[in-house]
């Protein structure tokens, strides 16, 4: 769960600072490490609850379920491999060896339609990601939560127990 409250944030991380990380190799490579570990650990994420499901039908919800998972899944599998592949050829030096830093693409410029693939893949995972969070909302509507609420003290320096009984007590007394 740890994991994926920061999952946001990596994601936030890797899509706004984009731009900032083609500027310097170096920031390319923490760019590429957060996109391994947002991905890469989303796929991981995907495939595993895909396979839950699979265990989980009919008792707890039905194949309709695990099937539109399963695609879900495939999609993000196809766009991963469209995309590191066309990354890999991109970057492999027979384009130039400024694409590190390149921040615009011009049509007529060399690996531009490999950029484009690349480009078109990742945002498509990212689809991915979005339409299998989705396939959650009926489970979550079968969860219900409460919380109680306990007044230890009057203030947070009070020791001693409260005199306050239930939630209809009132907290300021009518001496003020």
């Amino acid at each position: 769960m740890l994991i994926w409250g920061n999952a946001k944030y990596r994601c936030s991380f890797i899509l706004n600072f984009h731009y900032l990380f083609k500027v310097k190799t170096t920031l390319f490579a923490a760019h590429v490490s957060g996109a391994v570990l947002t991905f890469g650990m989303g796929s991981l994420y995907m495939f595993v609850q895909t396979l839950l499901s699979y265990q989980m039908q009919p008792k707890i919800h039905g194949k309709q379920v695990f099937w539109i998972r399963l695609l879900l899944v495939i999609w993000c599998g196809v766009s991963a491999f469209s995309m590191l592949t066309c990354s890999s050829i991109l970057y492999s030096g027979n384009f130039g060896t400024d694409l590190v830093q390149k921040l615009h693409w011009n049509p007529e410029d060399k690996g531009y339609v490999l950029h484009m693939i690349t480009t078109t893949a990742e945002w498509s995972m990212s689809f991915s990601f979005f339409g299998f969070f989705l396939t959650y909302i009926r489970d979550f509507q079968k969860i219900s939560l409460r919380v109680e609420a306990n007044l230890h003290g009057l203030t947070l320096y009070d020791t001693a127990p409260c005199p306050i009984n239930n939630e209809r007590t009132r907290l300021l007394s009518r001496d003020f």
